[in-house]
């Protein structure tokens, strides 16, 4: 990968963590320490994209992004990184494939918004990224309701693992996700942008 690239040793399990983060917040922080600590990983990664091709709008400049993201966070373990940008993808599934190549001792496993599931069906290839890696889906204020009923939680209930099991999750044979409950946080980047709170 490079020199900058994260550290992930043979047989480590890392979460992944994608978005805009324009700009990055205490929610986003919470939710890794929470998979984090839910799921037993060893490391998060923060895919701090170049910009997401489902919003029309552009994001702030990528190294704005990447060195709030840096000045938040405080657990060691959660690496802020440009991954997206070093490897060229703009899509989930193309960043996953890649790497999955680069990394091929590493489990990896997709940290996600349940607003995000709600969504999903929207993403490109959704179905080979659940295909892919394990996927743990993170209660955003909201949201539960809409997630829950949302094609792709439909299209994949038989893999849902049970909340109390979530620490299988990082051994278990995609399709596999679970959806975790926990304490929340109000804030989001679009509400941020939209008092102001963030200019790019």
């Amino acid at each position: 990968m490079g020199p900058g690239a994260p550290f992930a040793g043979p047989g480590q399990v890392v979460g992944l963590l994608g978005g805009s983060f324009d700009p990055p917040h205490e929610g986003h922080v919470r939710i890794s320490d929470e998979a984090m600590r839910r799921l037993g990983l060893d490391w998060v990664w923060w895919l701090v994209s170049p910009g997401n091709p489902l919003k029309a709008r552009g994001p702030a400049p990528l190294g704005k992004r990447i060195a709030a993201a840096r000045a938040l966070v405080r657990n060691p373990r959660v690496k802020v990184t440009d991954l997206e940008a070093r490897l060229g993808t703009r899509f989930t599934a193309e960043t996953l494939a890649r790497l999955r190549a680069r990394y091929p001792q590493v489990t990896f496993v997709w940290i996600m918004g349940s607003d995000n599931l709600a969504q999903f069906h929207r993403w490109r290839d959704w179905r080979r990224i659940m295909g892919t890696v394990p996927v743990a889906v993170m209660a955003r204020p909201g949201a539960r309701l809409r997630a829950r009923f949302a094609p792709a939680a439909r299209a994949f209930r038989p893999a849902q693992l049970n909340e109390r099991d979530a620490r299988q999750l990082k051994r278990r044979a995609p399709p596999a996700w679970v959806a975790l409950d926990h304490a929340l946080s109000p804030l989001s980047s679009t509400a941020i942008r939209a008092r102001g709170g963030w200019s790019g």
